[in-house]
């Protein structure tokens, strides 16, 4: 089977940018999608609007991260929308759901599995710890199992994929905006990314708009940061799974340039960017 994961959906640009999932699953044939959506509303969050426009377009399952608190809605949102995962390694108390096993269009179930790394992040459970417990419990009901590692620190990620490998389908890694070239499939038949990257405009600062973000950077004070508008581009994998075994065969990288009339606020459901 095949699955596409979206890269980080930044604000409504990269919302937009979600109207060319039917070309593309006309062109690559997929037939399950997951999108880390921790930055869809205005750049910082999602919100029930952000995340049913998500879904709507063709999304199957959200993963997220530290960002995904940004918004108050979300502690509710997590806790009511199975389809919505917040990182598994938060604390118990933590509304929602961190894993959850999903059946594709083809009828294959899918464990998919959000972690989020502690190296210049904040303090969480260890994701490795969580990670073991986790893949197990997923593995009693699918073979198939994706895991979205949301970290800062490359070599966390890198890390989290060799003790991953050949435990579960796919370890790809968000959360910088910054696609990596480093895409392959480790000995034990687990495909690996280290970063996706982002779905929003690139004519920006990891899809801001680039006056505010460097000022922020010169004067060291708080300005009001919004998504940018131009060049907007879809960052994501394509990963080829047998679904007998969960073995991964493939994994590609993909940064298509948006359709026009996908970019800003051609989906727009009420957020302000």
């Amino acid at each position: 089977m095949r699955i596409l994961f979206i890269s980080d959906i930044v604000g409504s640009p990269g919302r937009g940018a979600l109207r060319m999932l039917p070309r593309l699953k006309k062109e690559w044939g997929y037939s399950f999608c997951v999108a880390n959506g921790e930055n869809a509303a205005a750049g910082f969050g999602l919100t029930p609007s952000t995340a049913e426009e998500i879904f709507r377009a063709g999304v199957d399952v959200i993963t997220s991260g530290n960002h995904l608190w940004d918004r108050k809605e979300a502690m509710d949102l997590v806790a009511h929308e199975p389809r919505i995962l917040r990182p598994a390694n938060y604390p118990p108390a933590v509304p929602g759901s961190g894993q959850g096993v999903f059946l594709s269009a083809d009828g294959h179930a899918v464990g998919v599995l959000n972690l989020l790394g502690r190296v210049f992040v904040r303090e969480v459970d260890c994701p490795f710890r969580k990670a073991d417990a986790s893949v197990a419990e997923l593995r009693r009901e699918s073979k198939i199992v994706l895991v979205d590692m949301h970290a800062e620190a490359t070599s966390e990620k890198v890390a989290m994929g060799w003790y991953l490998d050949g435990r579960v389908s796919a370890v790809v890694g968000t959360h910088t905006h910054v696609q990596t070239a480093d895409e392959r499939v480790l000995p034990g038949g687990t495909g690996y990314i280290t970063d996706v990257g982002m779905t929003g405009a690139f004519d920006s600062v990891i899809g801001i708009e680039k006056e505010p973000a460097i000022r922020r950077f010169l004067t060291q004070v708080a300005v009001r940061l919004t998504p940018a508008k131009n060049d907007v581009r879809l960052n994501g994998v394509i990963v080829d799974v047998e679904p007998s075994s969960g073995v991964c065969s493939s994994i590609t990288r993909l940064s298509v340039p948006c359709d026009a009339g996908c970019g800003p606020g051609a989906n727009q459901v009420g957020e302000t960017s």
